[in-house]
């Protein structure tokens, strides 16, 4: 079944409706063209001209095994003439094209793969396509950060529920601070990793970072996916060594040389699976 998400592109102060359907962005050619006159003829005379068929036609051979190409065919012969009009929903009917869609509902209307869009827009105006696809890449960008940064939390908090069981069991009972303090005690305890991992405190790195520290933003969220992983695993090992009574001191030497000796050892195995000048398996930092 079908999943879809719905996103917005804004150009010229116009909202143009993106649908992902299954992980395929599909923009609404009615919104490209509401504010045109007869924008809904726009989208008709661009579906009836002979090189729209022609083109339609070989993005759907590309990308769709299950296109009738003899459908297509009669479509391509007739197309171009006087009497010759076409829907997108005479399109899909047809050929079982999946490159347009007709969407019903609140935000329904034509939708076009991207890569049709994009020829739709040049066809509107070559300056309207490139605005479009200059919005676009900025979407998609903003869609790839909020997805690492995502990413990034998540590692960060796969072991911390261990370590926060492991301060609460075993170190606020033997620490005997007010109520109201036993958060420093899990504090402390996050910053014994920052410092075996990355050499600093939280407090530190906000003080050496103030353009990066902005907002909700910590020295974790700049962390490279090599070191998420293993900060990860060092709060594992940090709620054993405080459920077996080791101290501070002692924790943080253990911790410290476990952090070097996983970040040489994934440096390593990502050097040998990524032949030289391939795109990386994991961030390097």
């Amino acid at each position: 079944m079908a999943t879809r998400h719905r996103k917005e592109l804004k150009v010229r102060d116009v909202t143009i409706n993106v649908s992902t359907v299954n992980d395929e962005d599909y923009l609404s050619l009615t919104d490209m063209v509401k504010t045109l006159e007869n924008g809904s003829a726009v989208v008709e005379n661009w579906l009836r001209n002979k090189n729209t068929v022609e083109f339609l036609g070989v993005w759907e051979v590309l990308n769709n095994p299950g296109f009738n190409s003899l459908e297509f065919e009669g479509i391509k012969n007739q197309a171009g003439s006087n009497r010759f009009a076409m829907s997108a929903k005479q399109w899909i009917g047809a050929t079982g094209a999946i490159g347009i869609r007709a969407q019903a509902g609140r935000y329904g209307g034509t939708y076009a793969h991207k890569d049709i869009a994009f020829e739709f827009a040049a066809w509107v105006s070559p300056e309207f396509k490139l605005m479009i696809i200059k919005e676009f890449q900025r979407l998609k960008a903003e869609e790839q950060a909020l997805e690492h940064w995502d990413y990034r939390r998540f590692l960060s908090k796969v072991n911390y529920k261990l370590q926060t069981n492991a301060v609460r069991n075993f170190i606020i009972p033997m620490a005997n601070v007010p109520k109201n303090n036993e958060w420093l005690m899990y504090a402390e305890e996050a910053d014994i990793i920052n410092l075996a991992l990355f050499g600093c405190t939280a407090k530190d790195w906000r003080a050496q970072n103030p353009k990066l520290a902005k907002g909700s933003s910590n020295i974790r969220d700049q962390a490279t996916v090599h070191q998420l992983t293993v900060l990860s695993n060092l709060e594992s090992l940090n709620s054993m060594l405080i459920s077996q009574g080791a101290g501070k001191p002692e924790r943080f030497r253990q911790l410290q040389a476990e952090a070097q000796r996983q970040l040489t050892a994934l440096q390593a195995v990502v050097s040998v699976l990524s032949p030289p000048g391939s795109k990386r398996l994991l961030d390097e930092g």
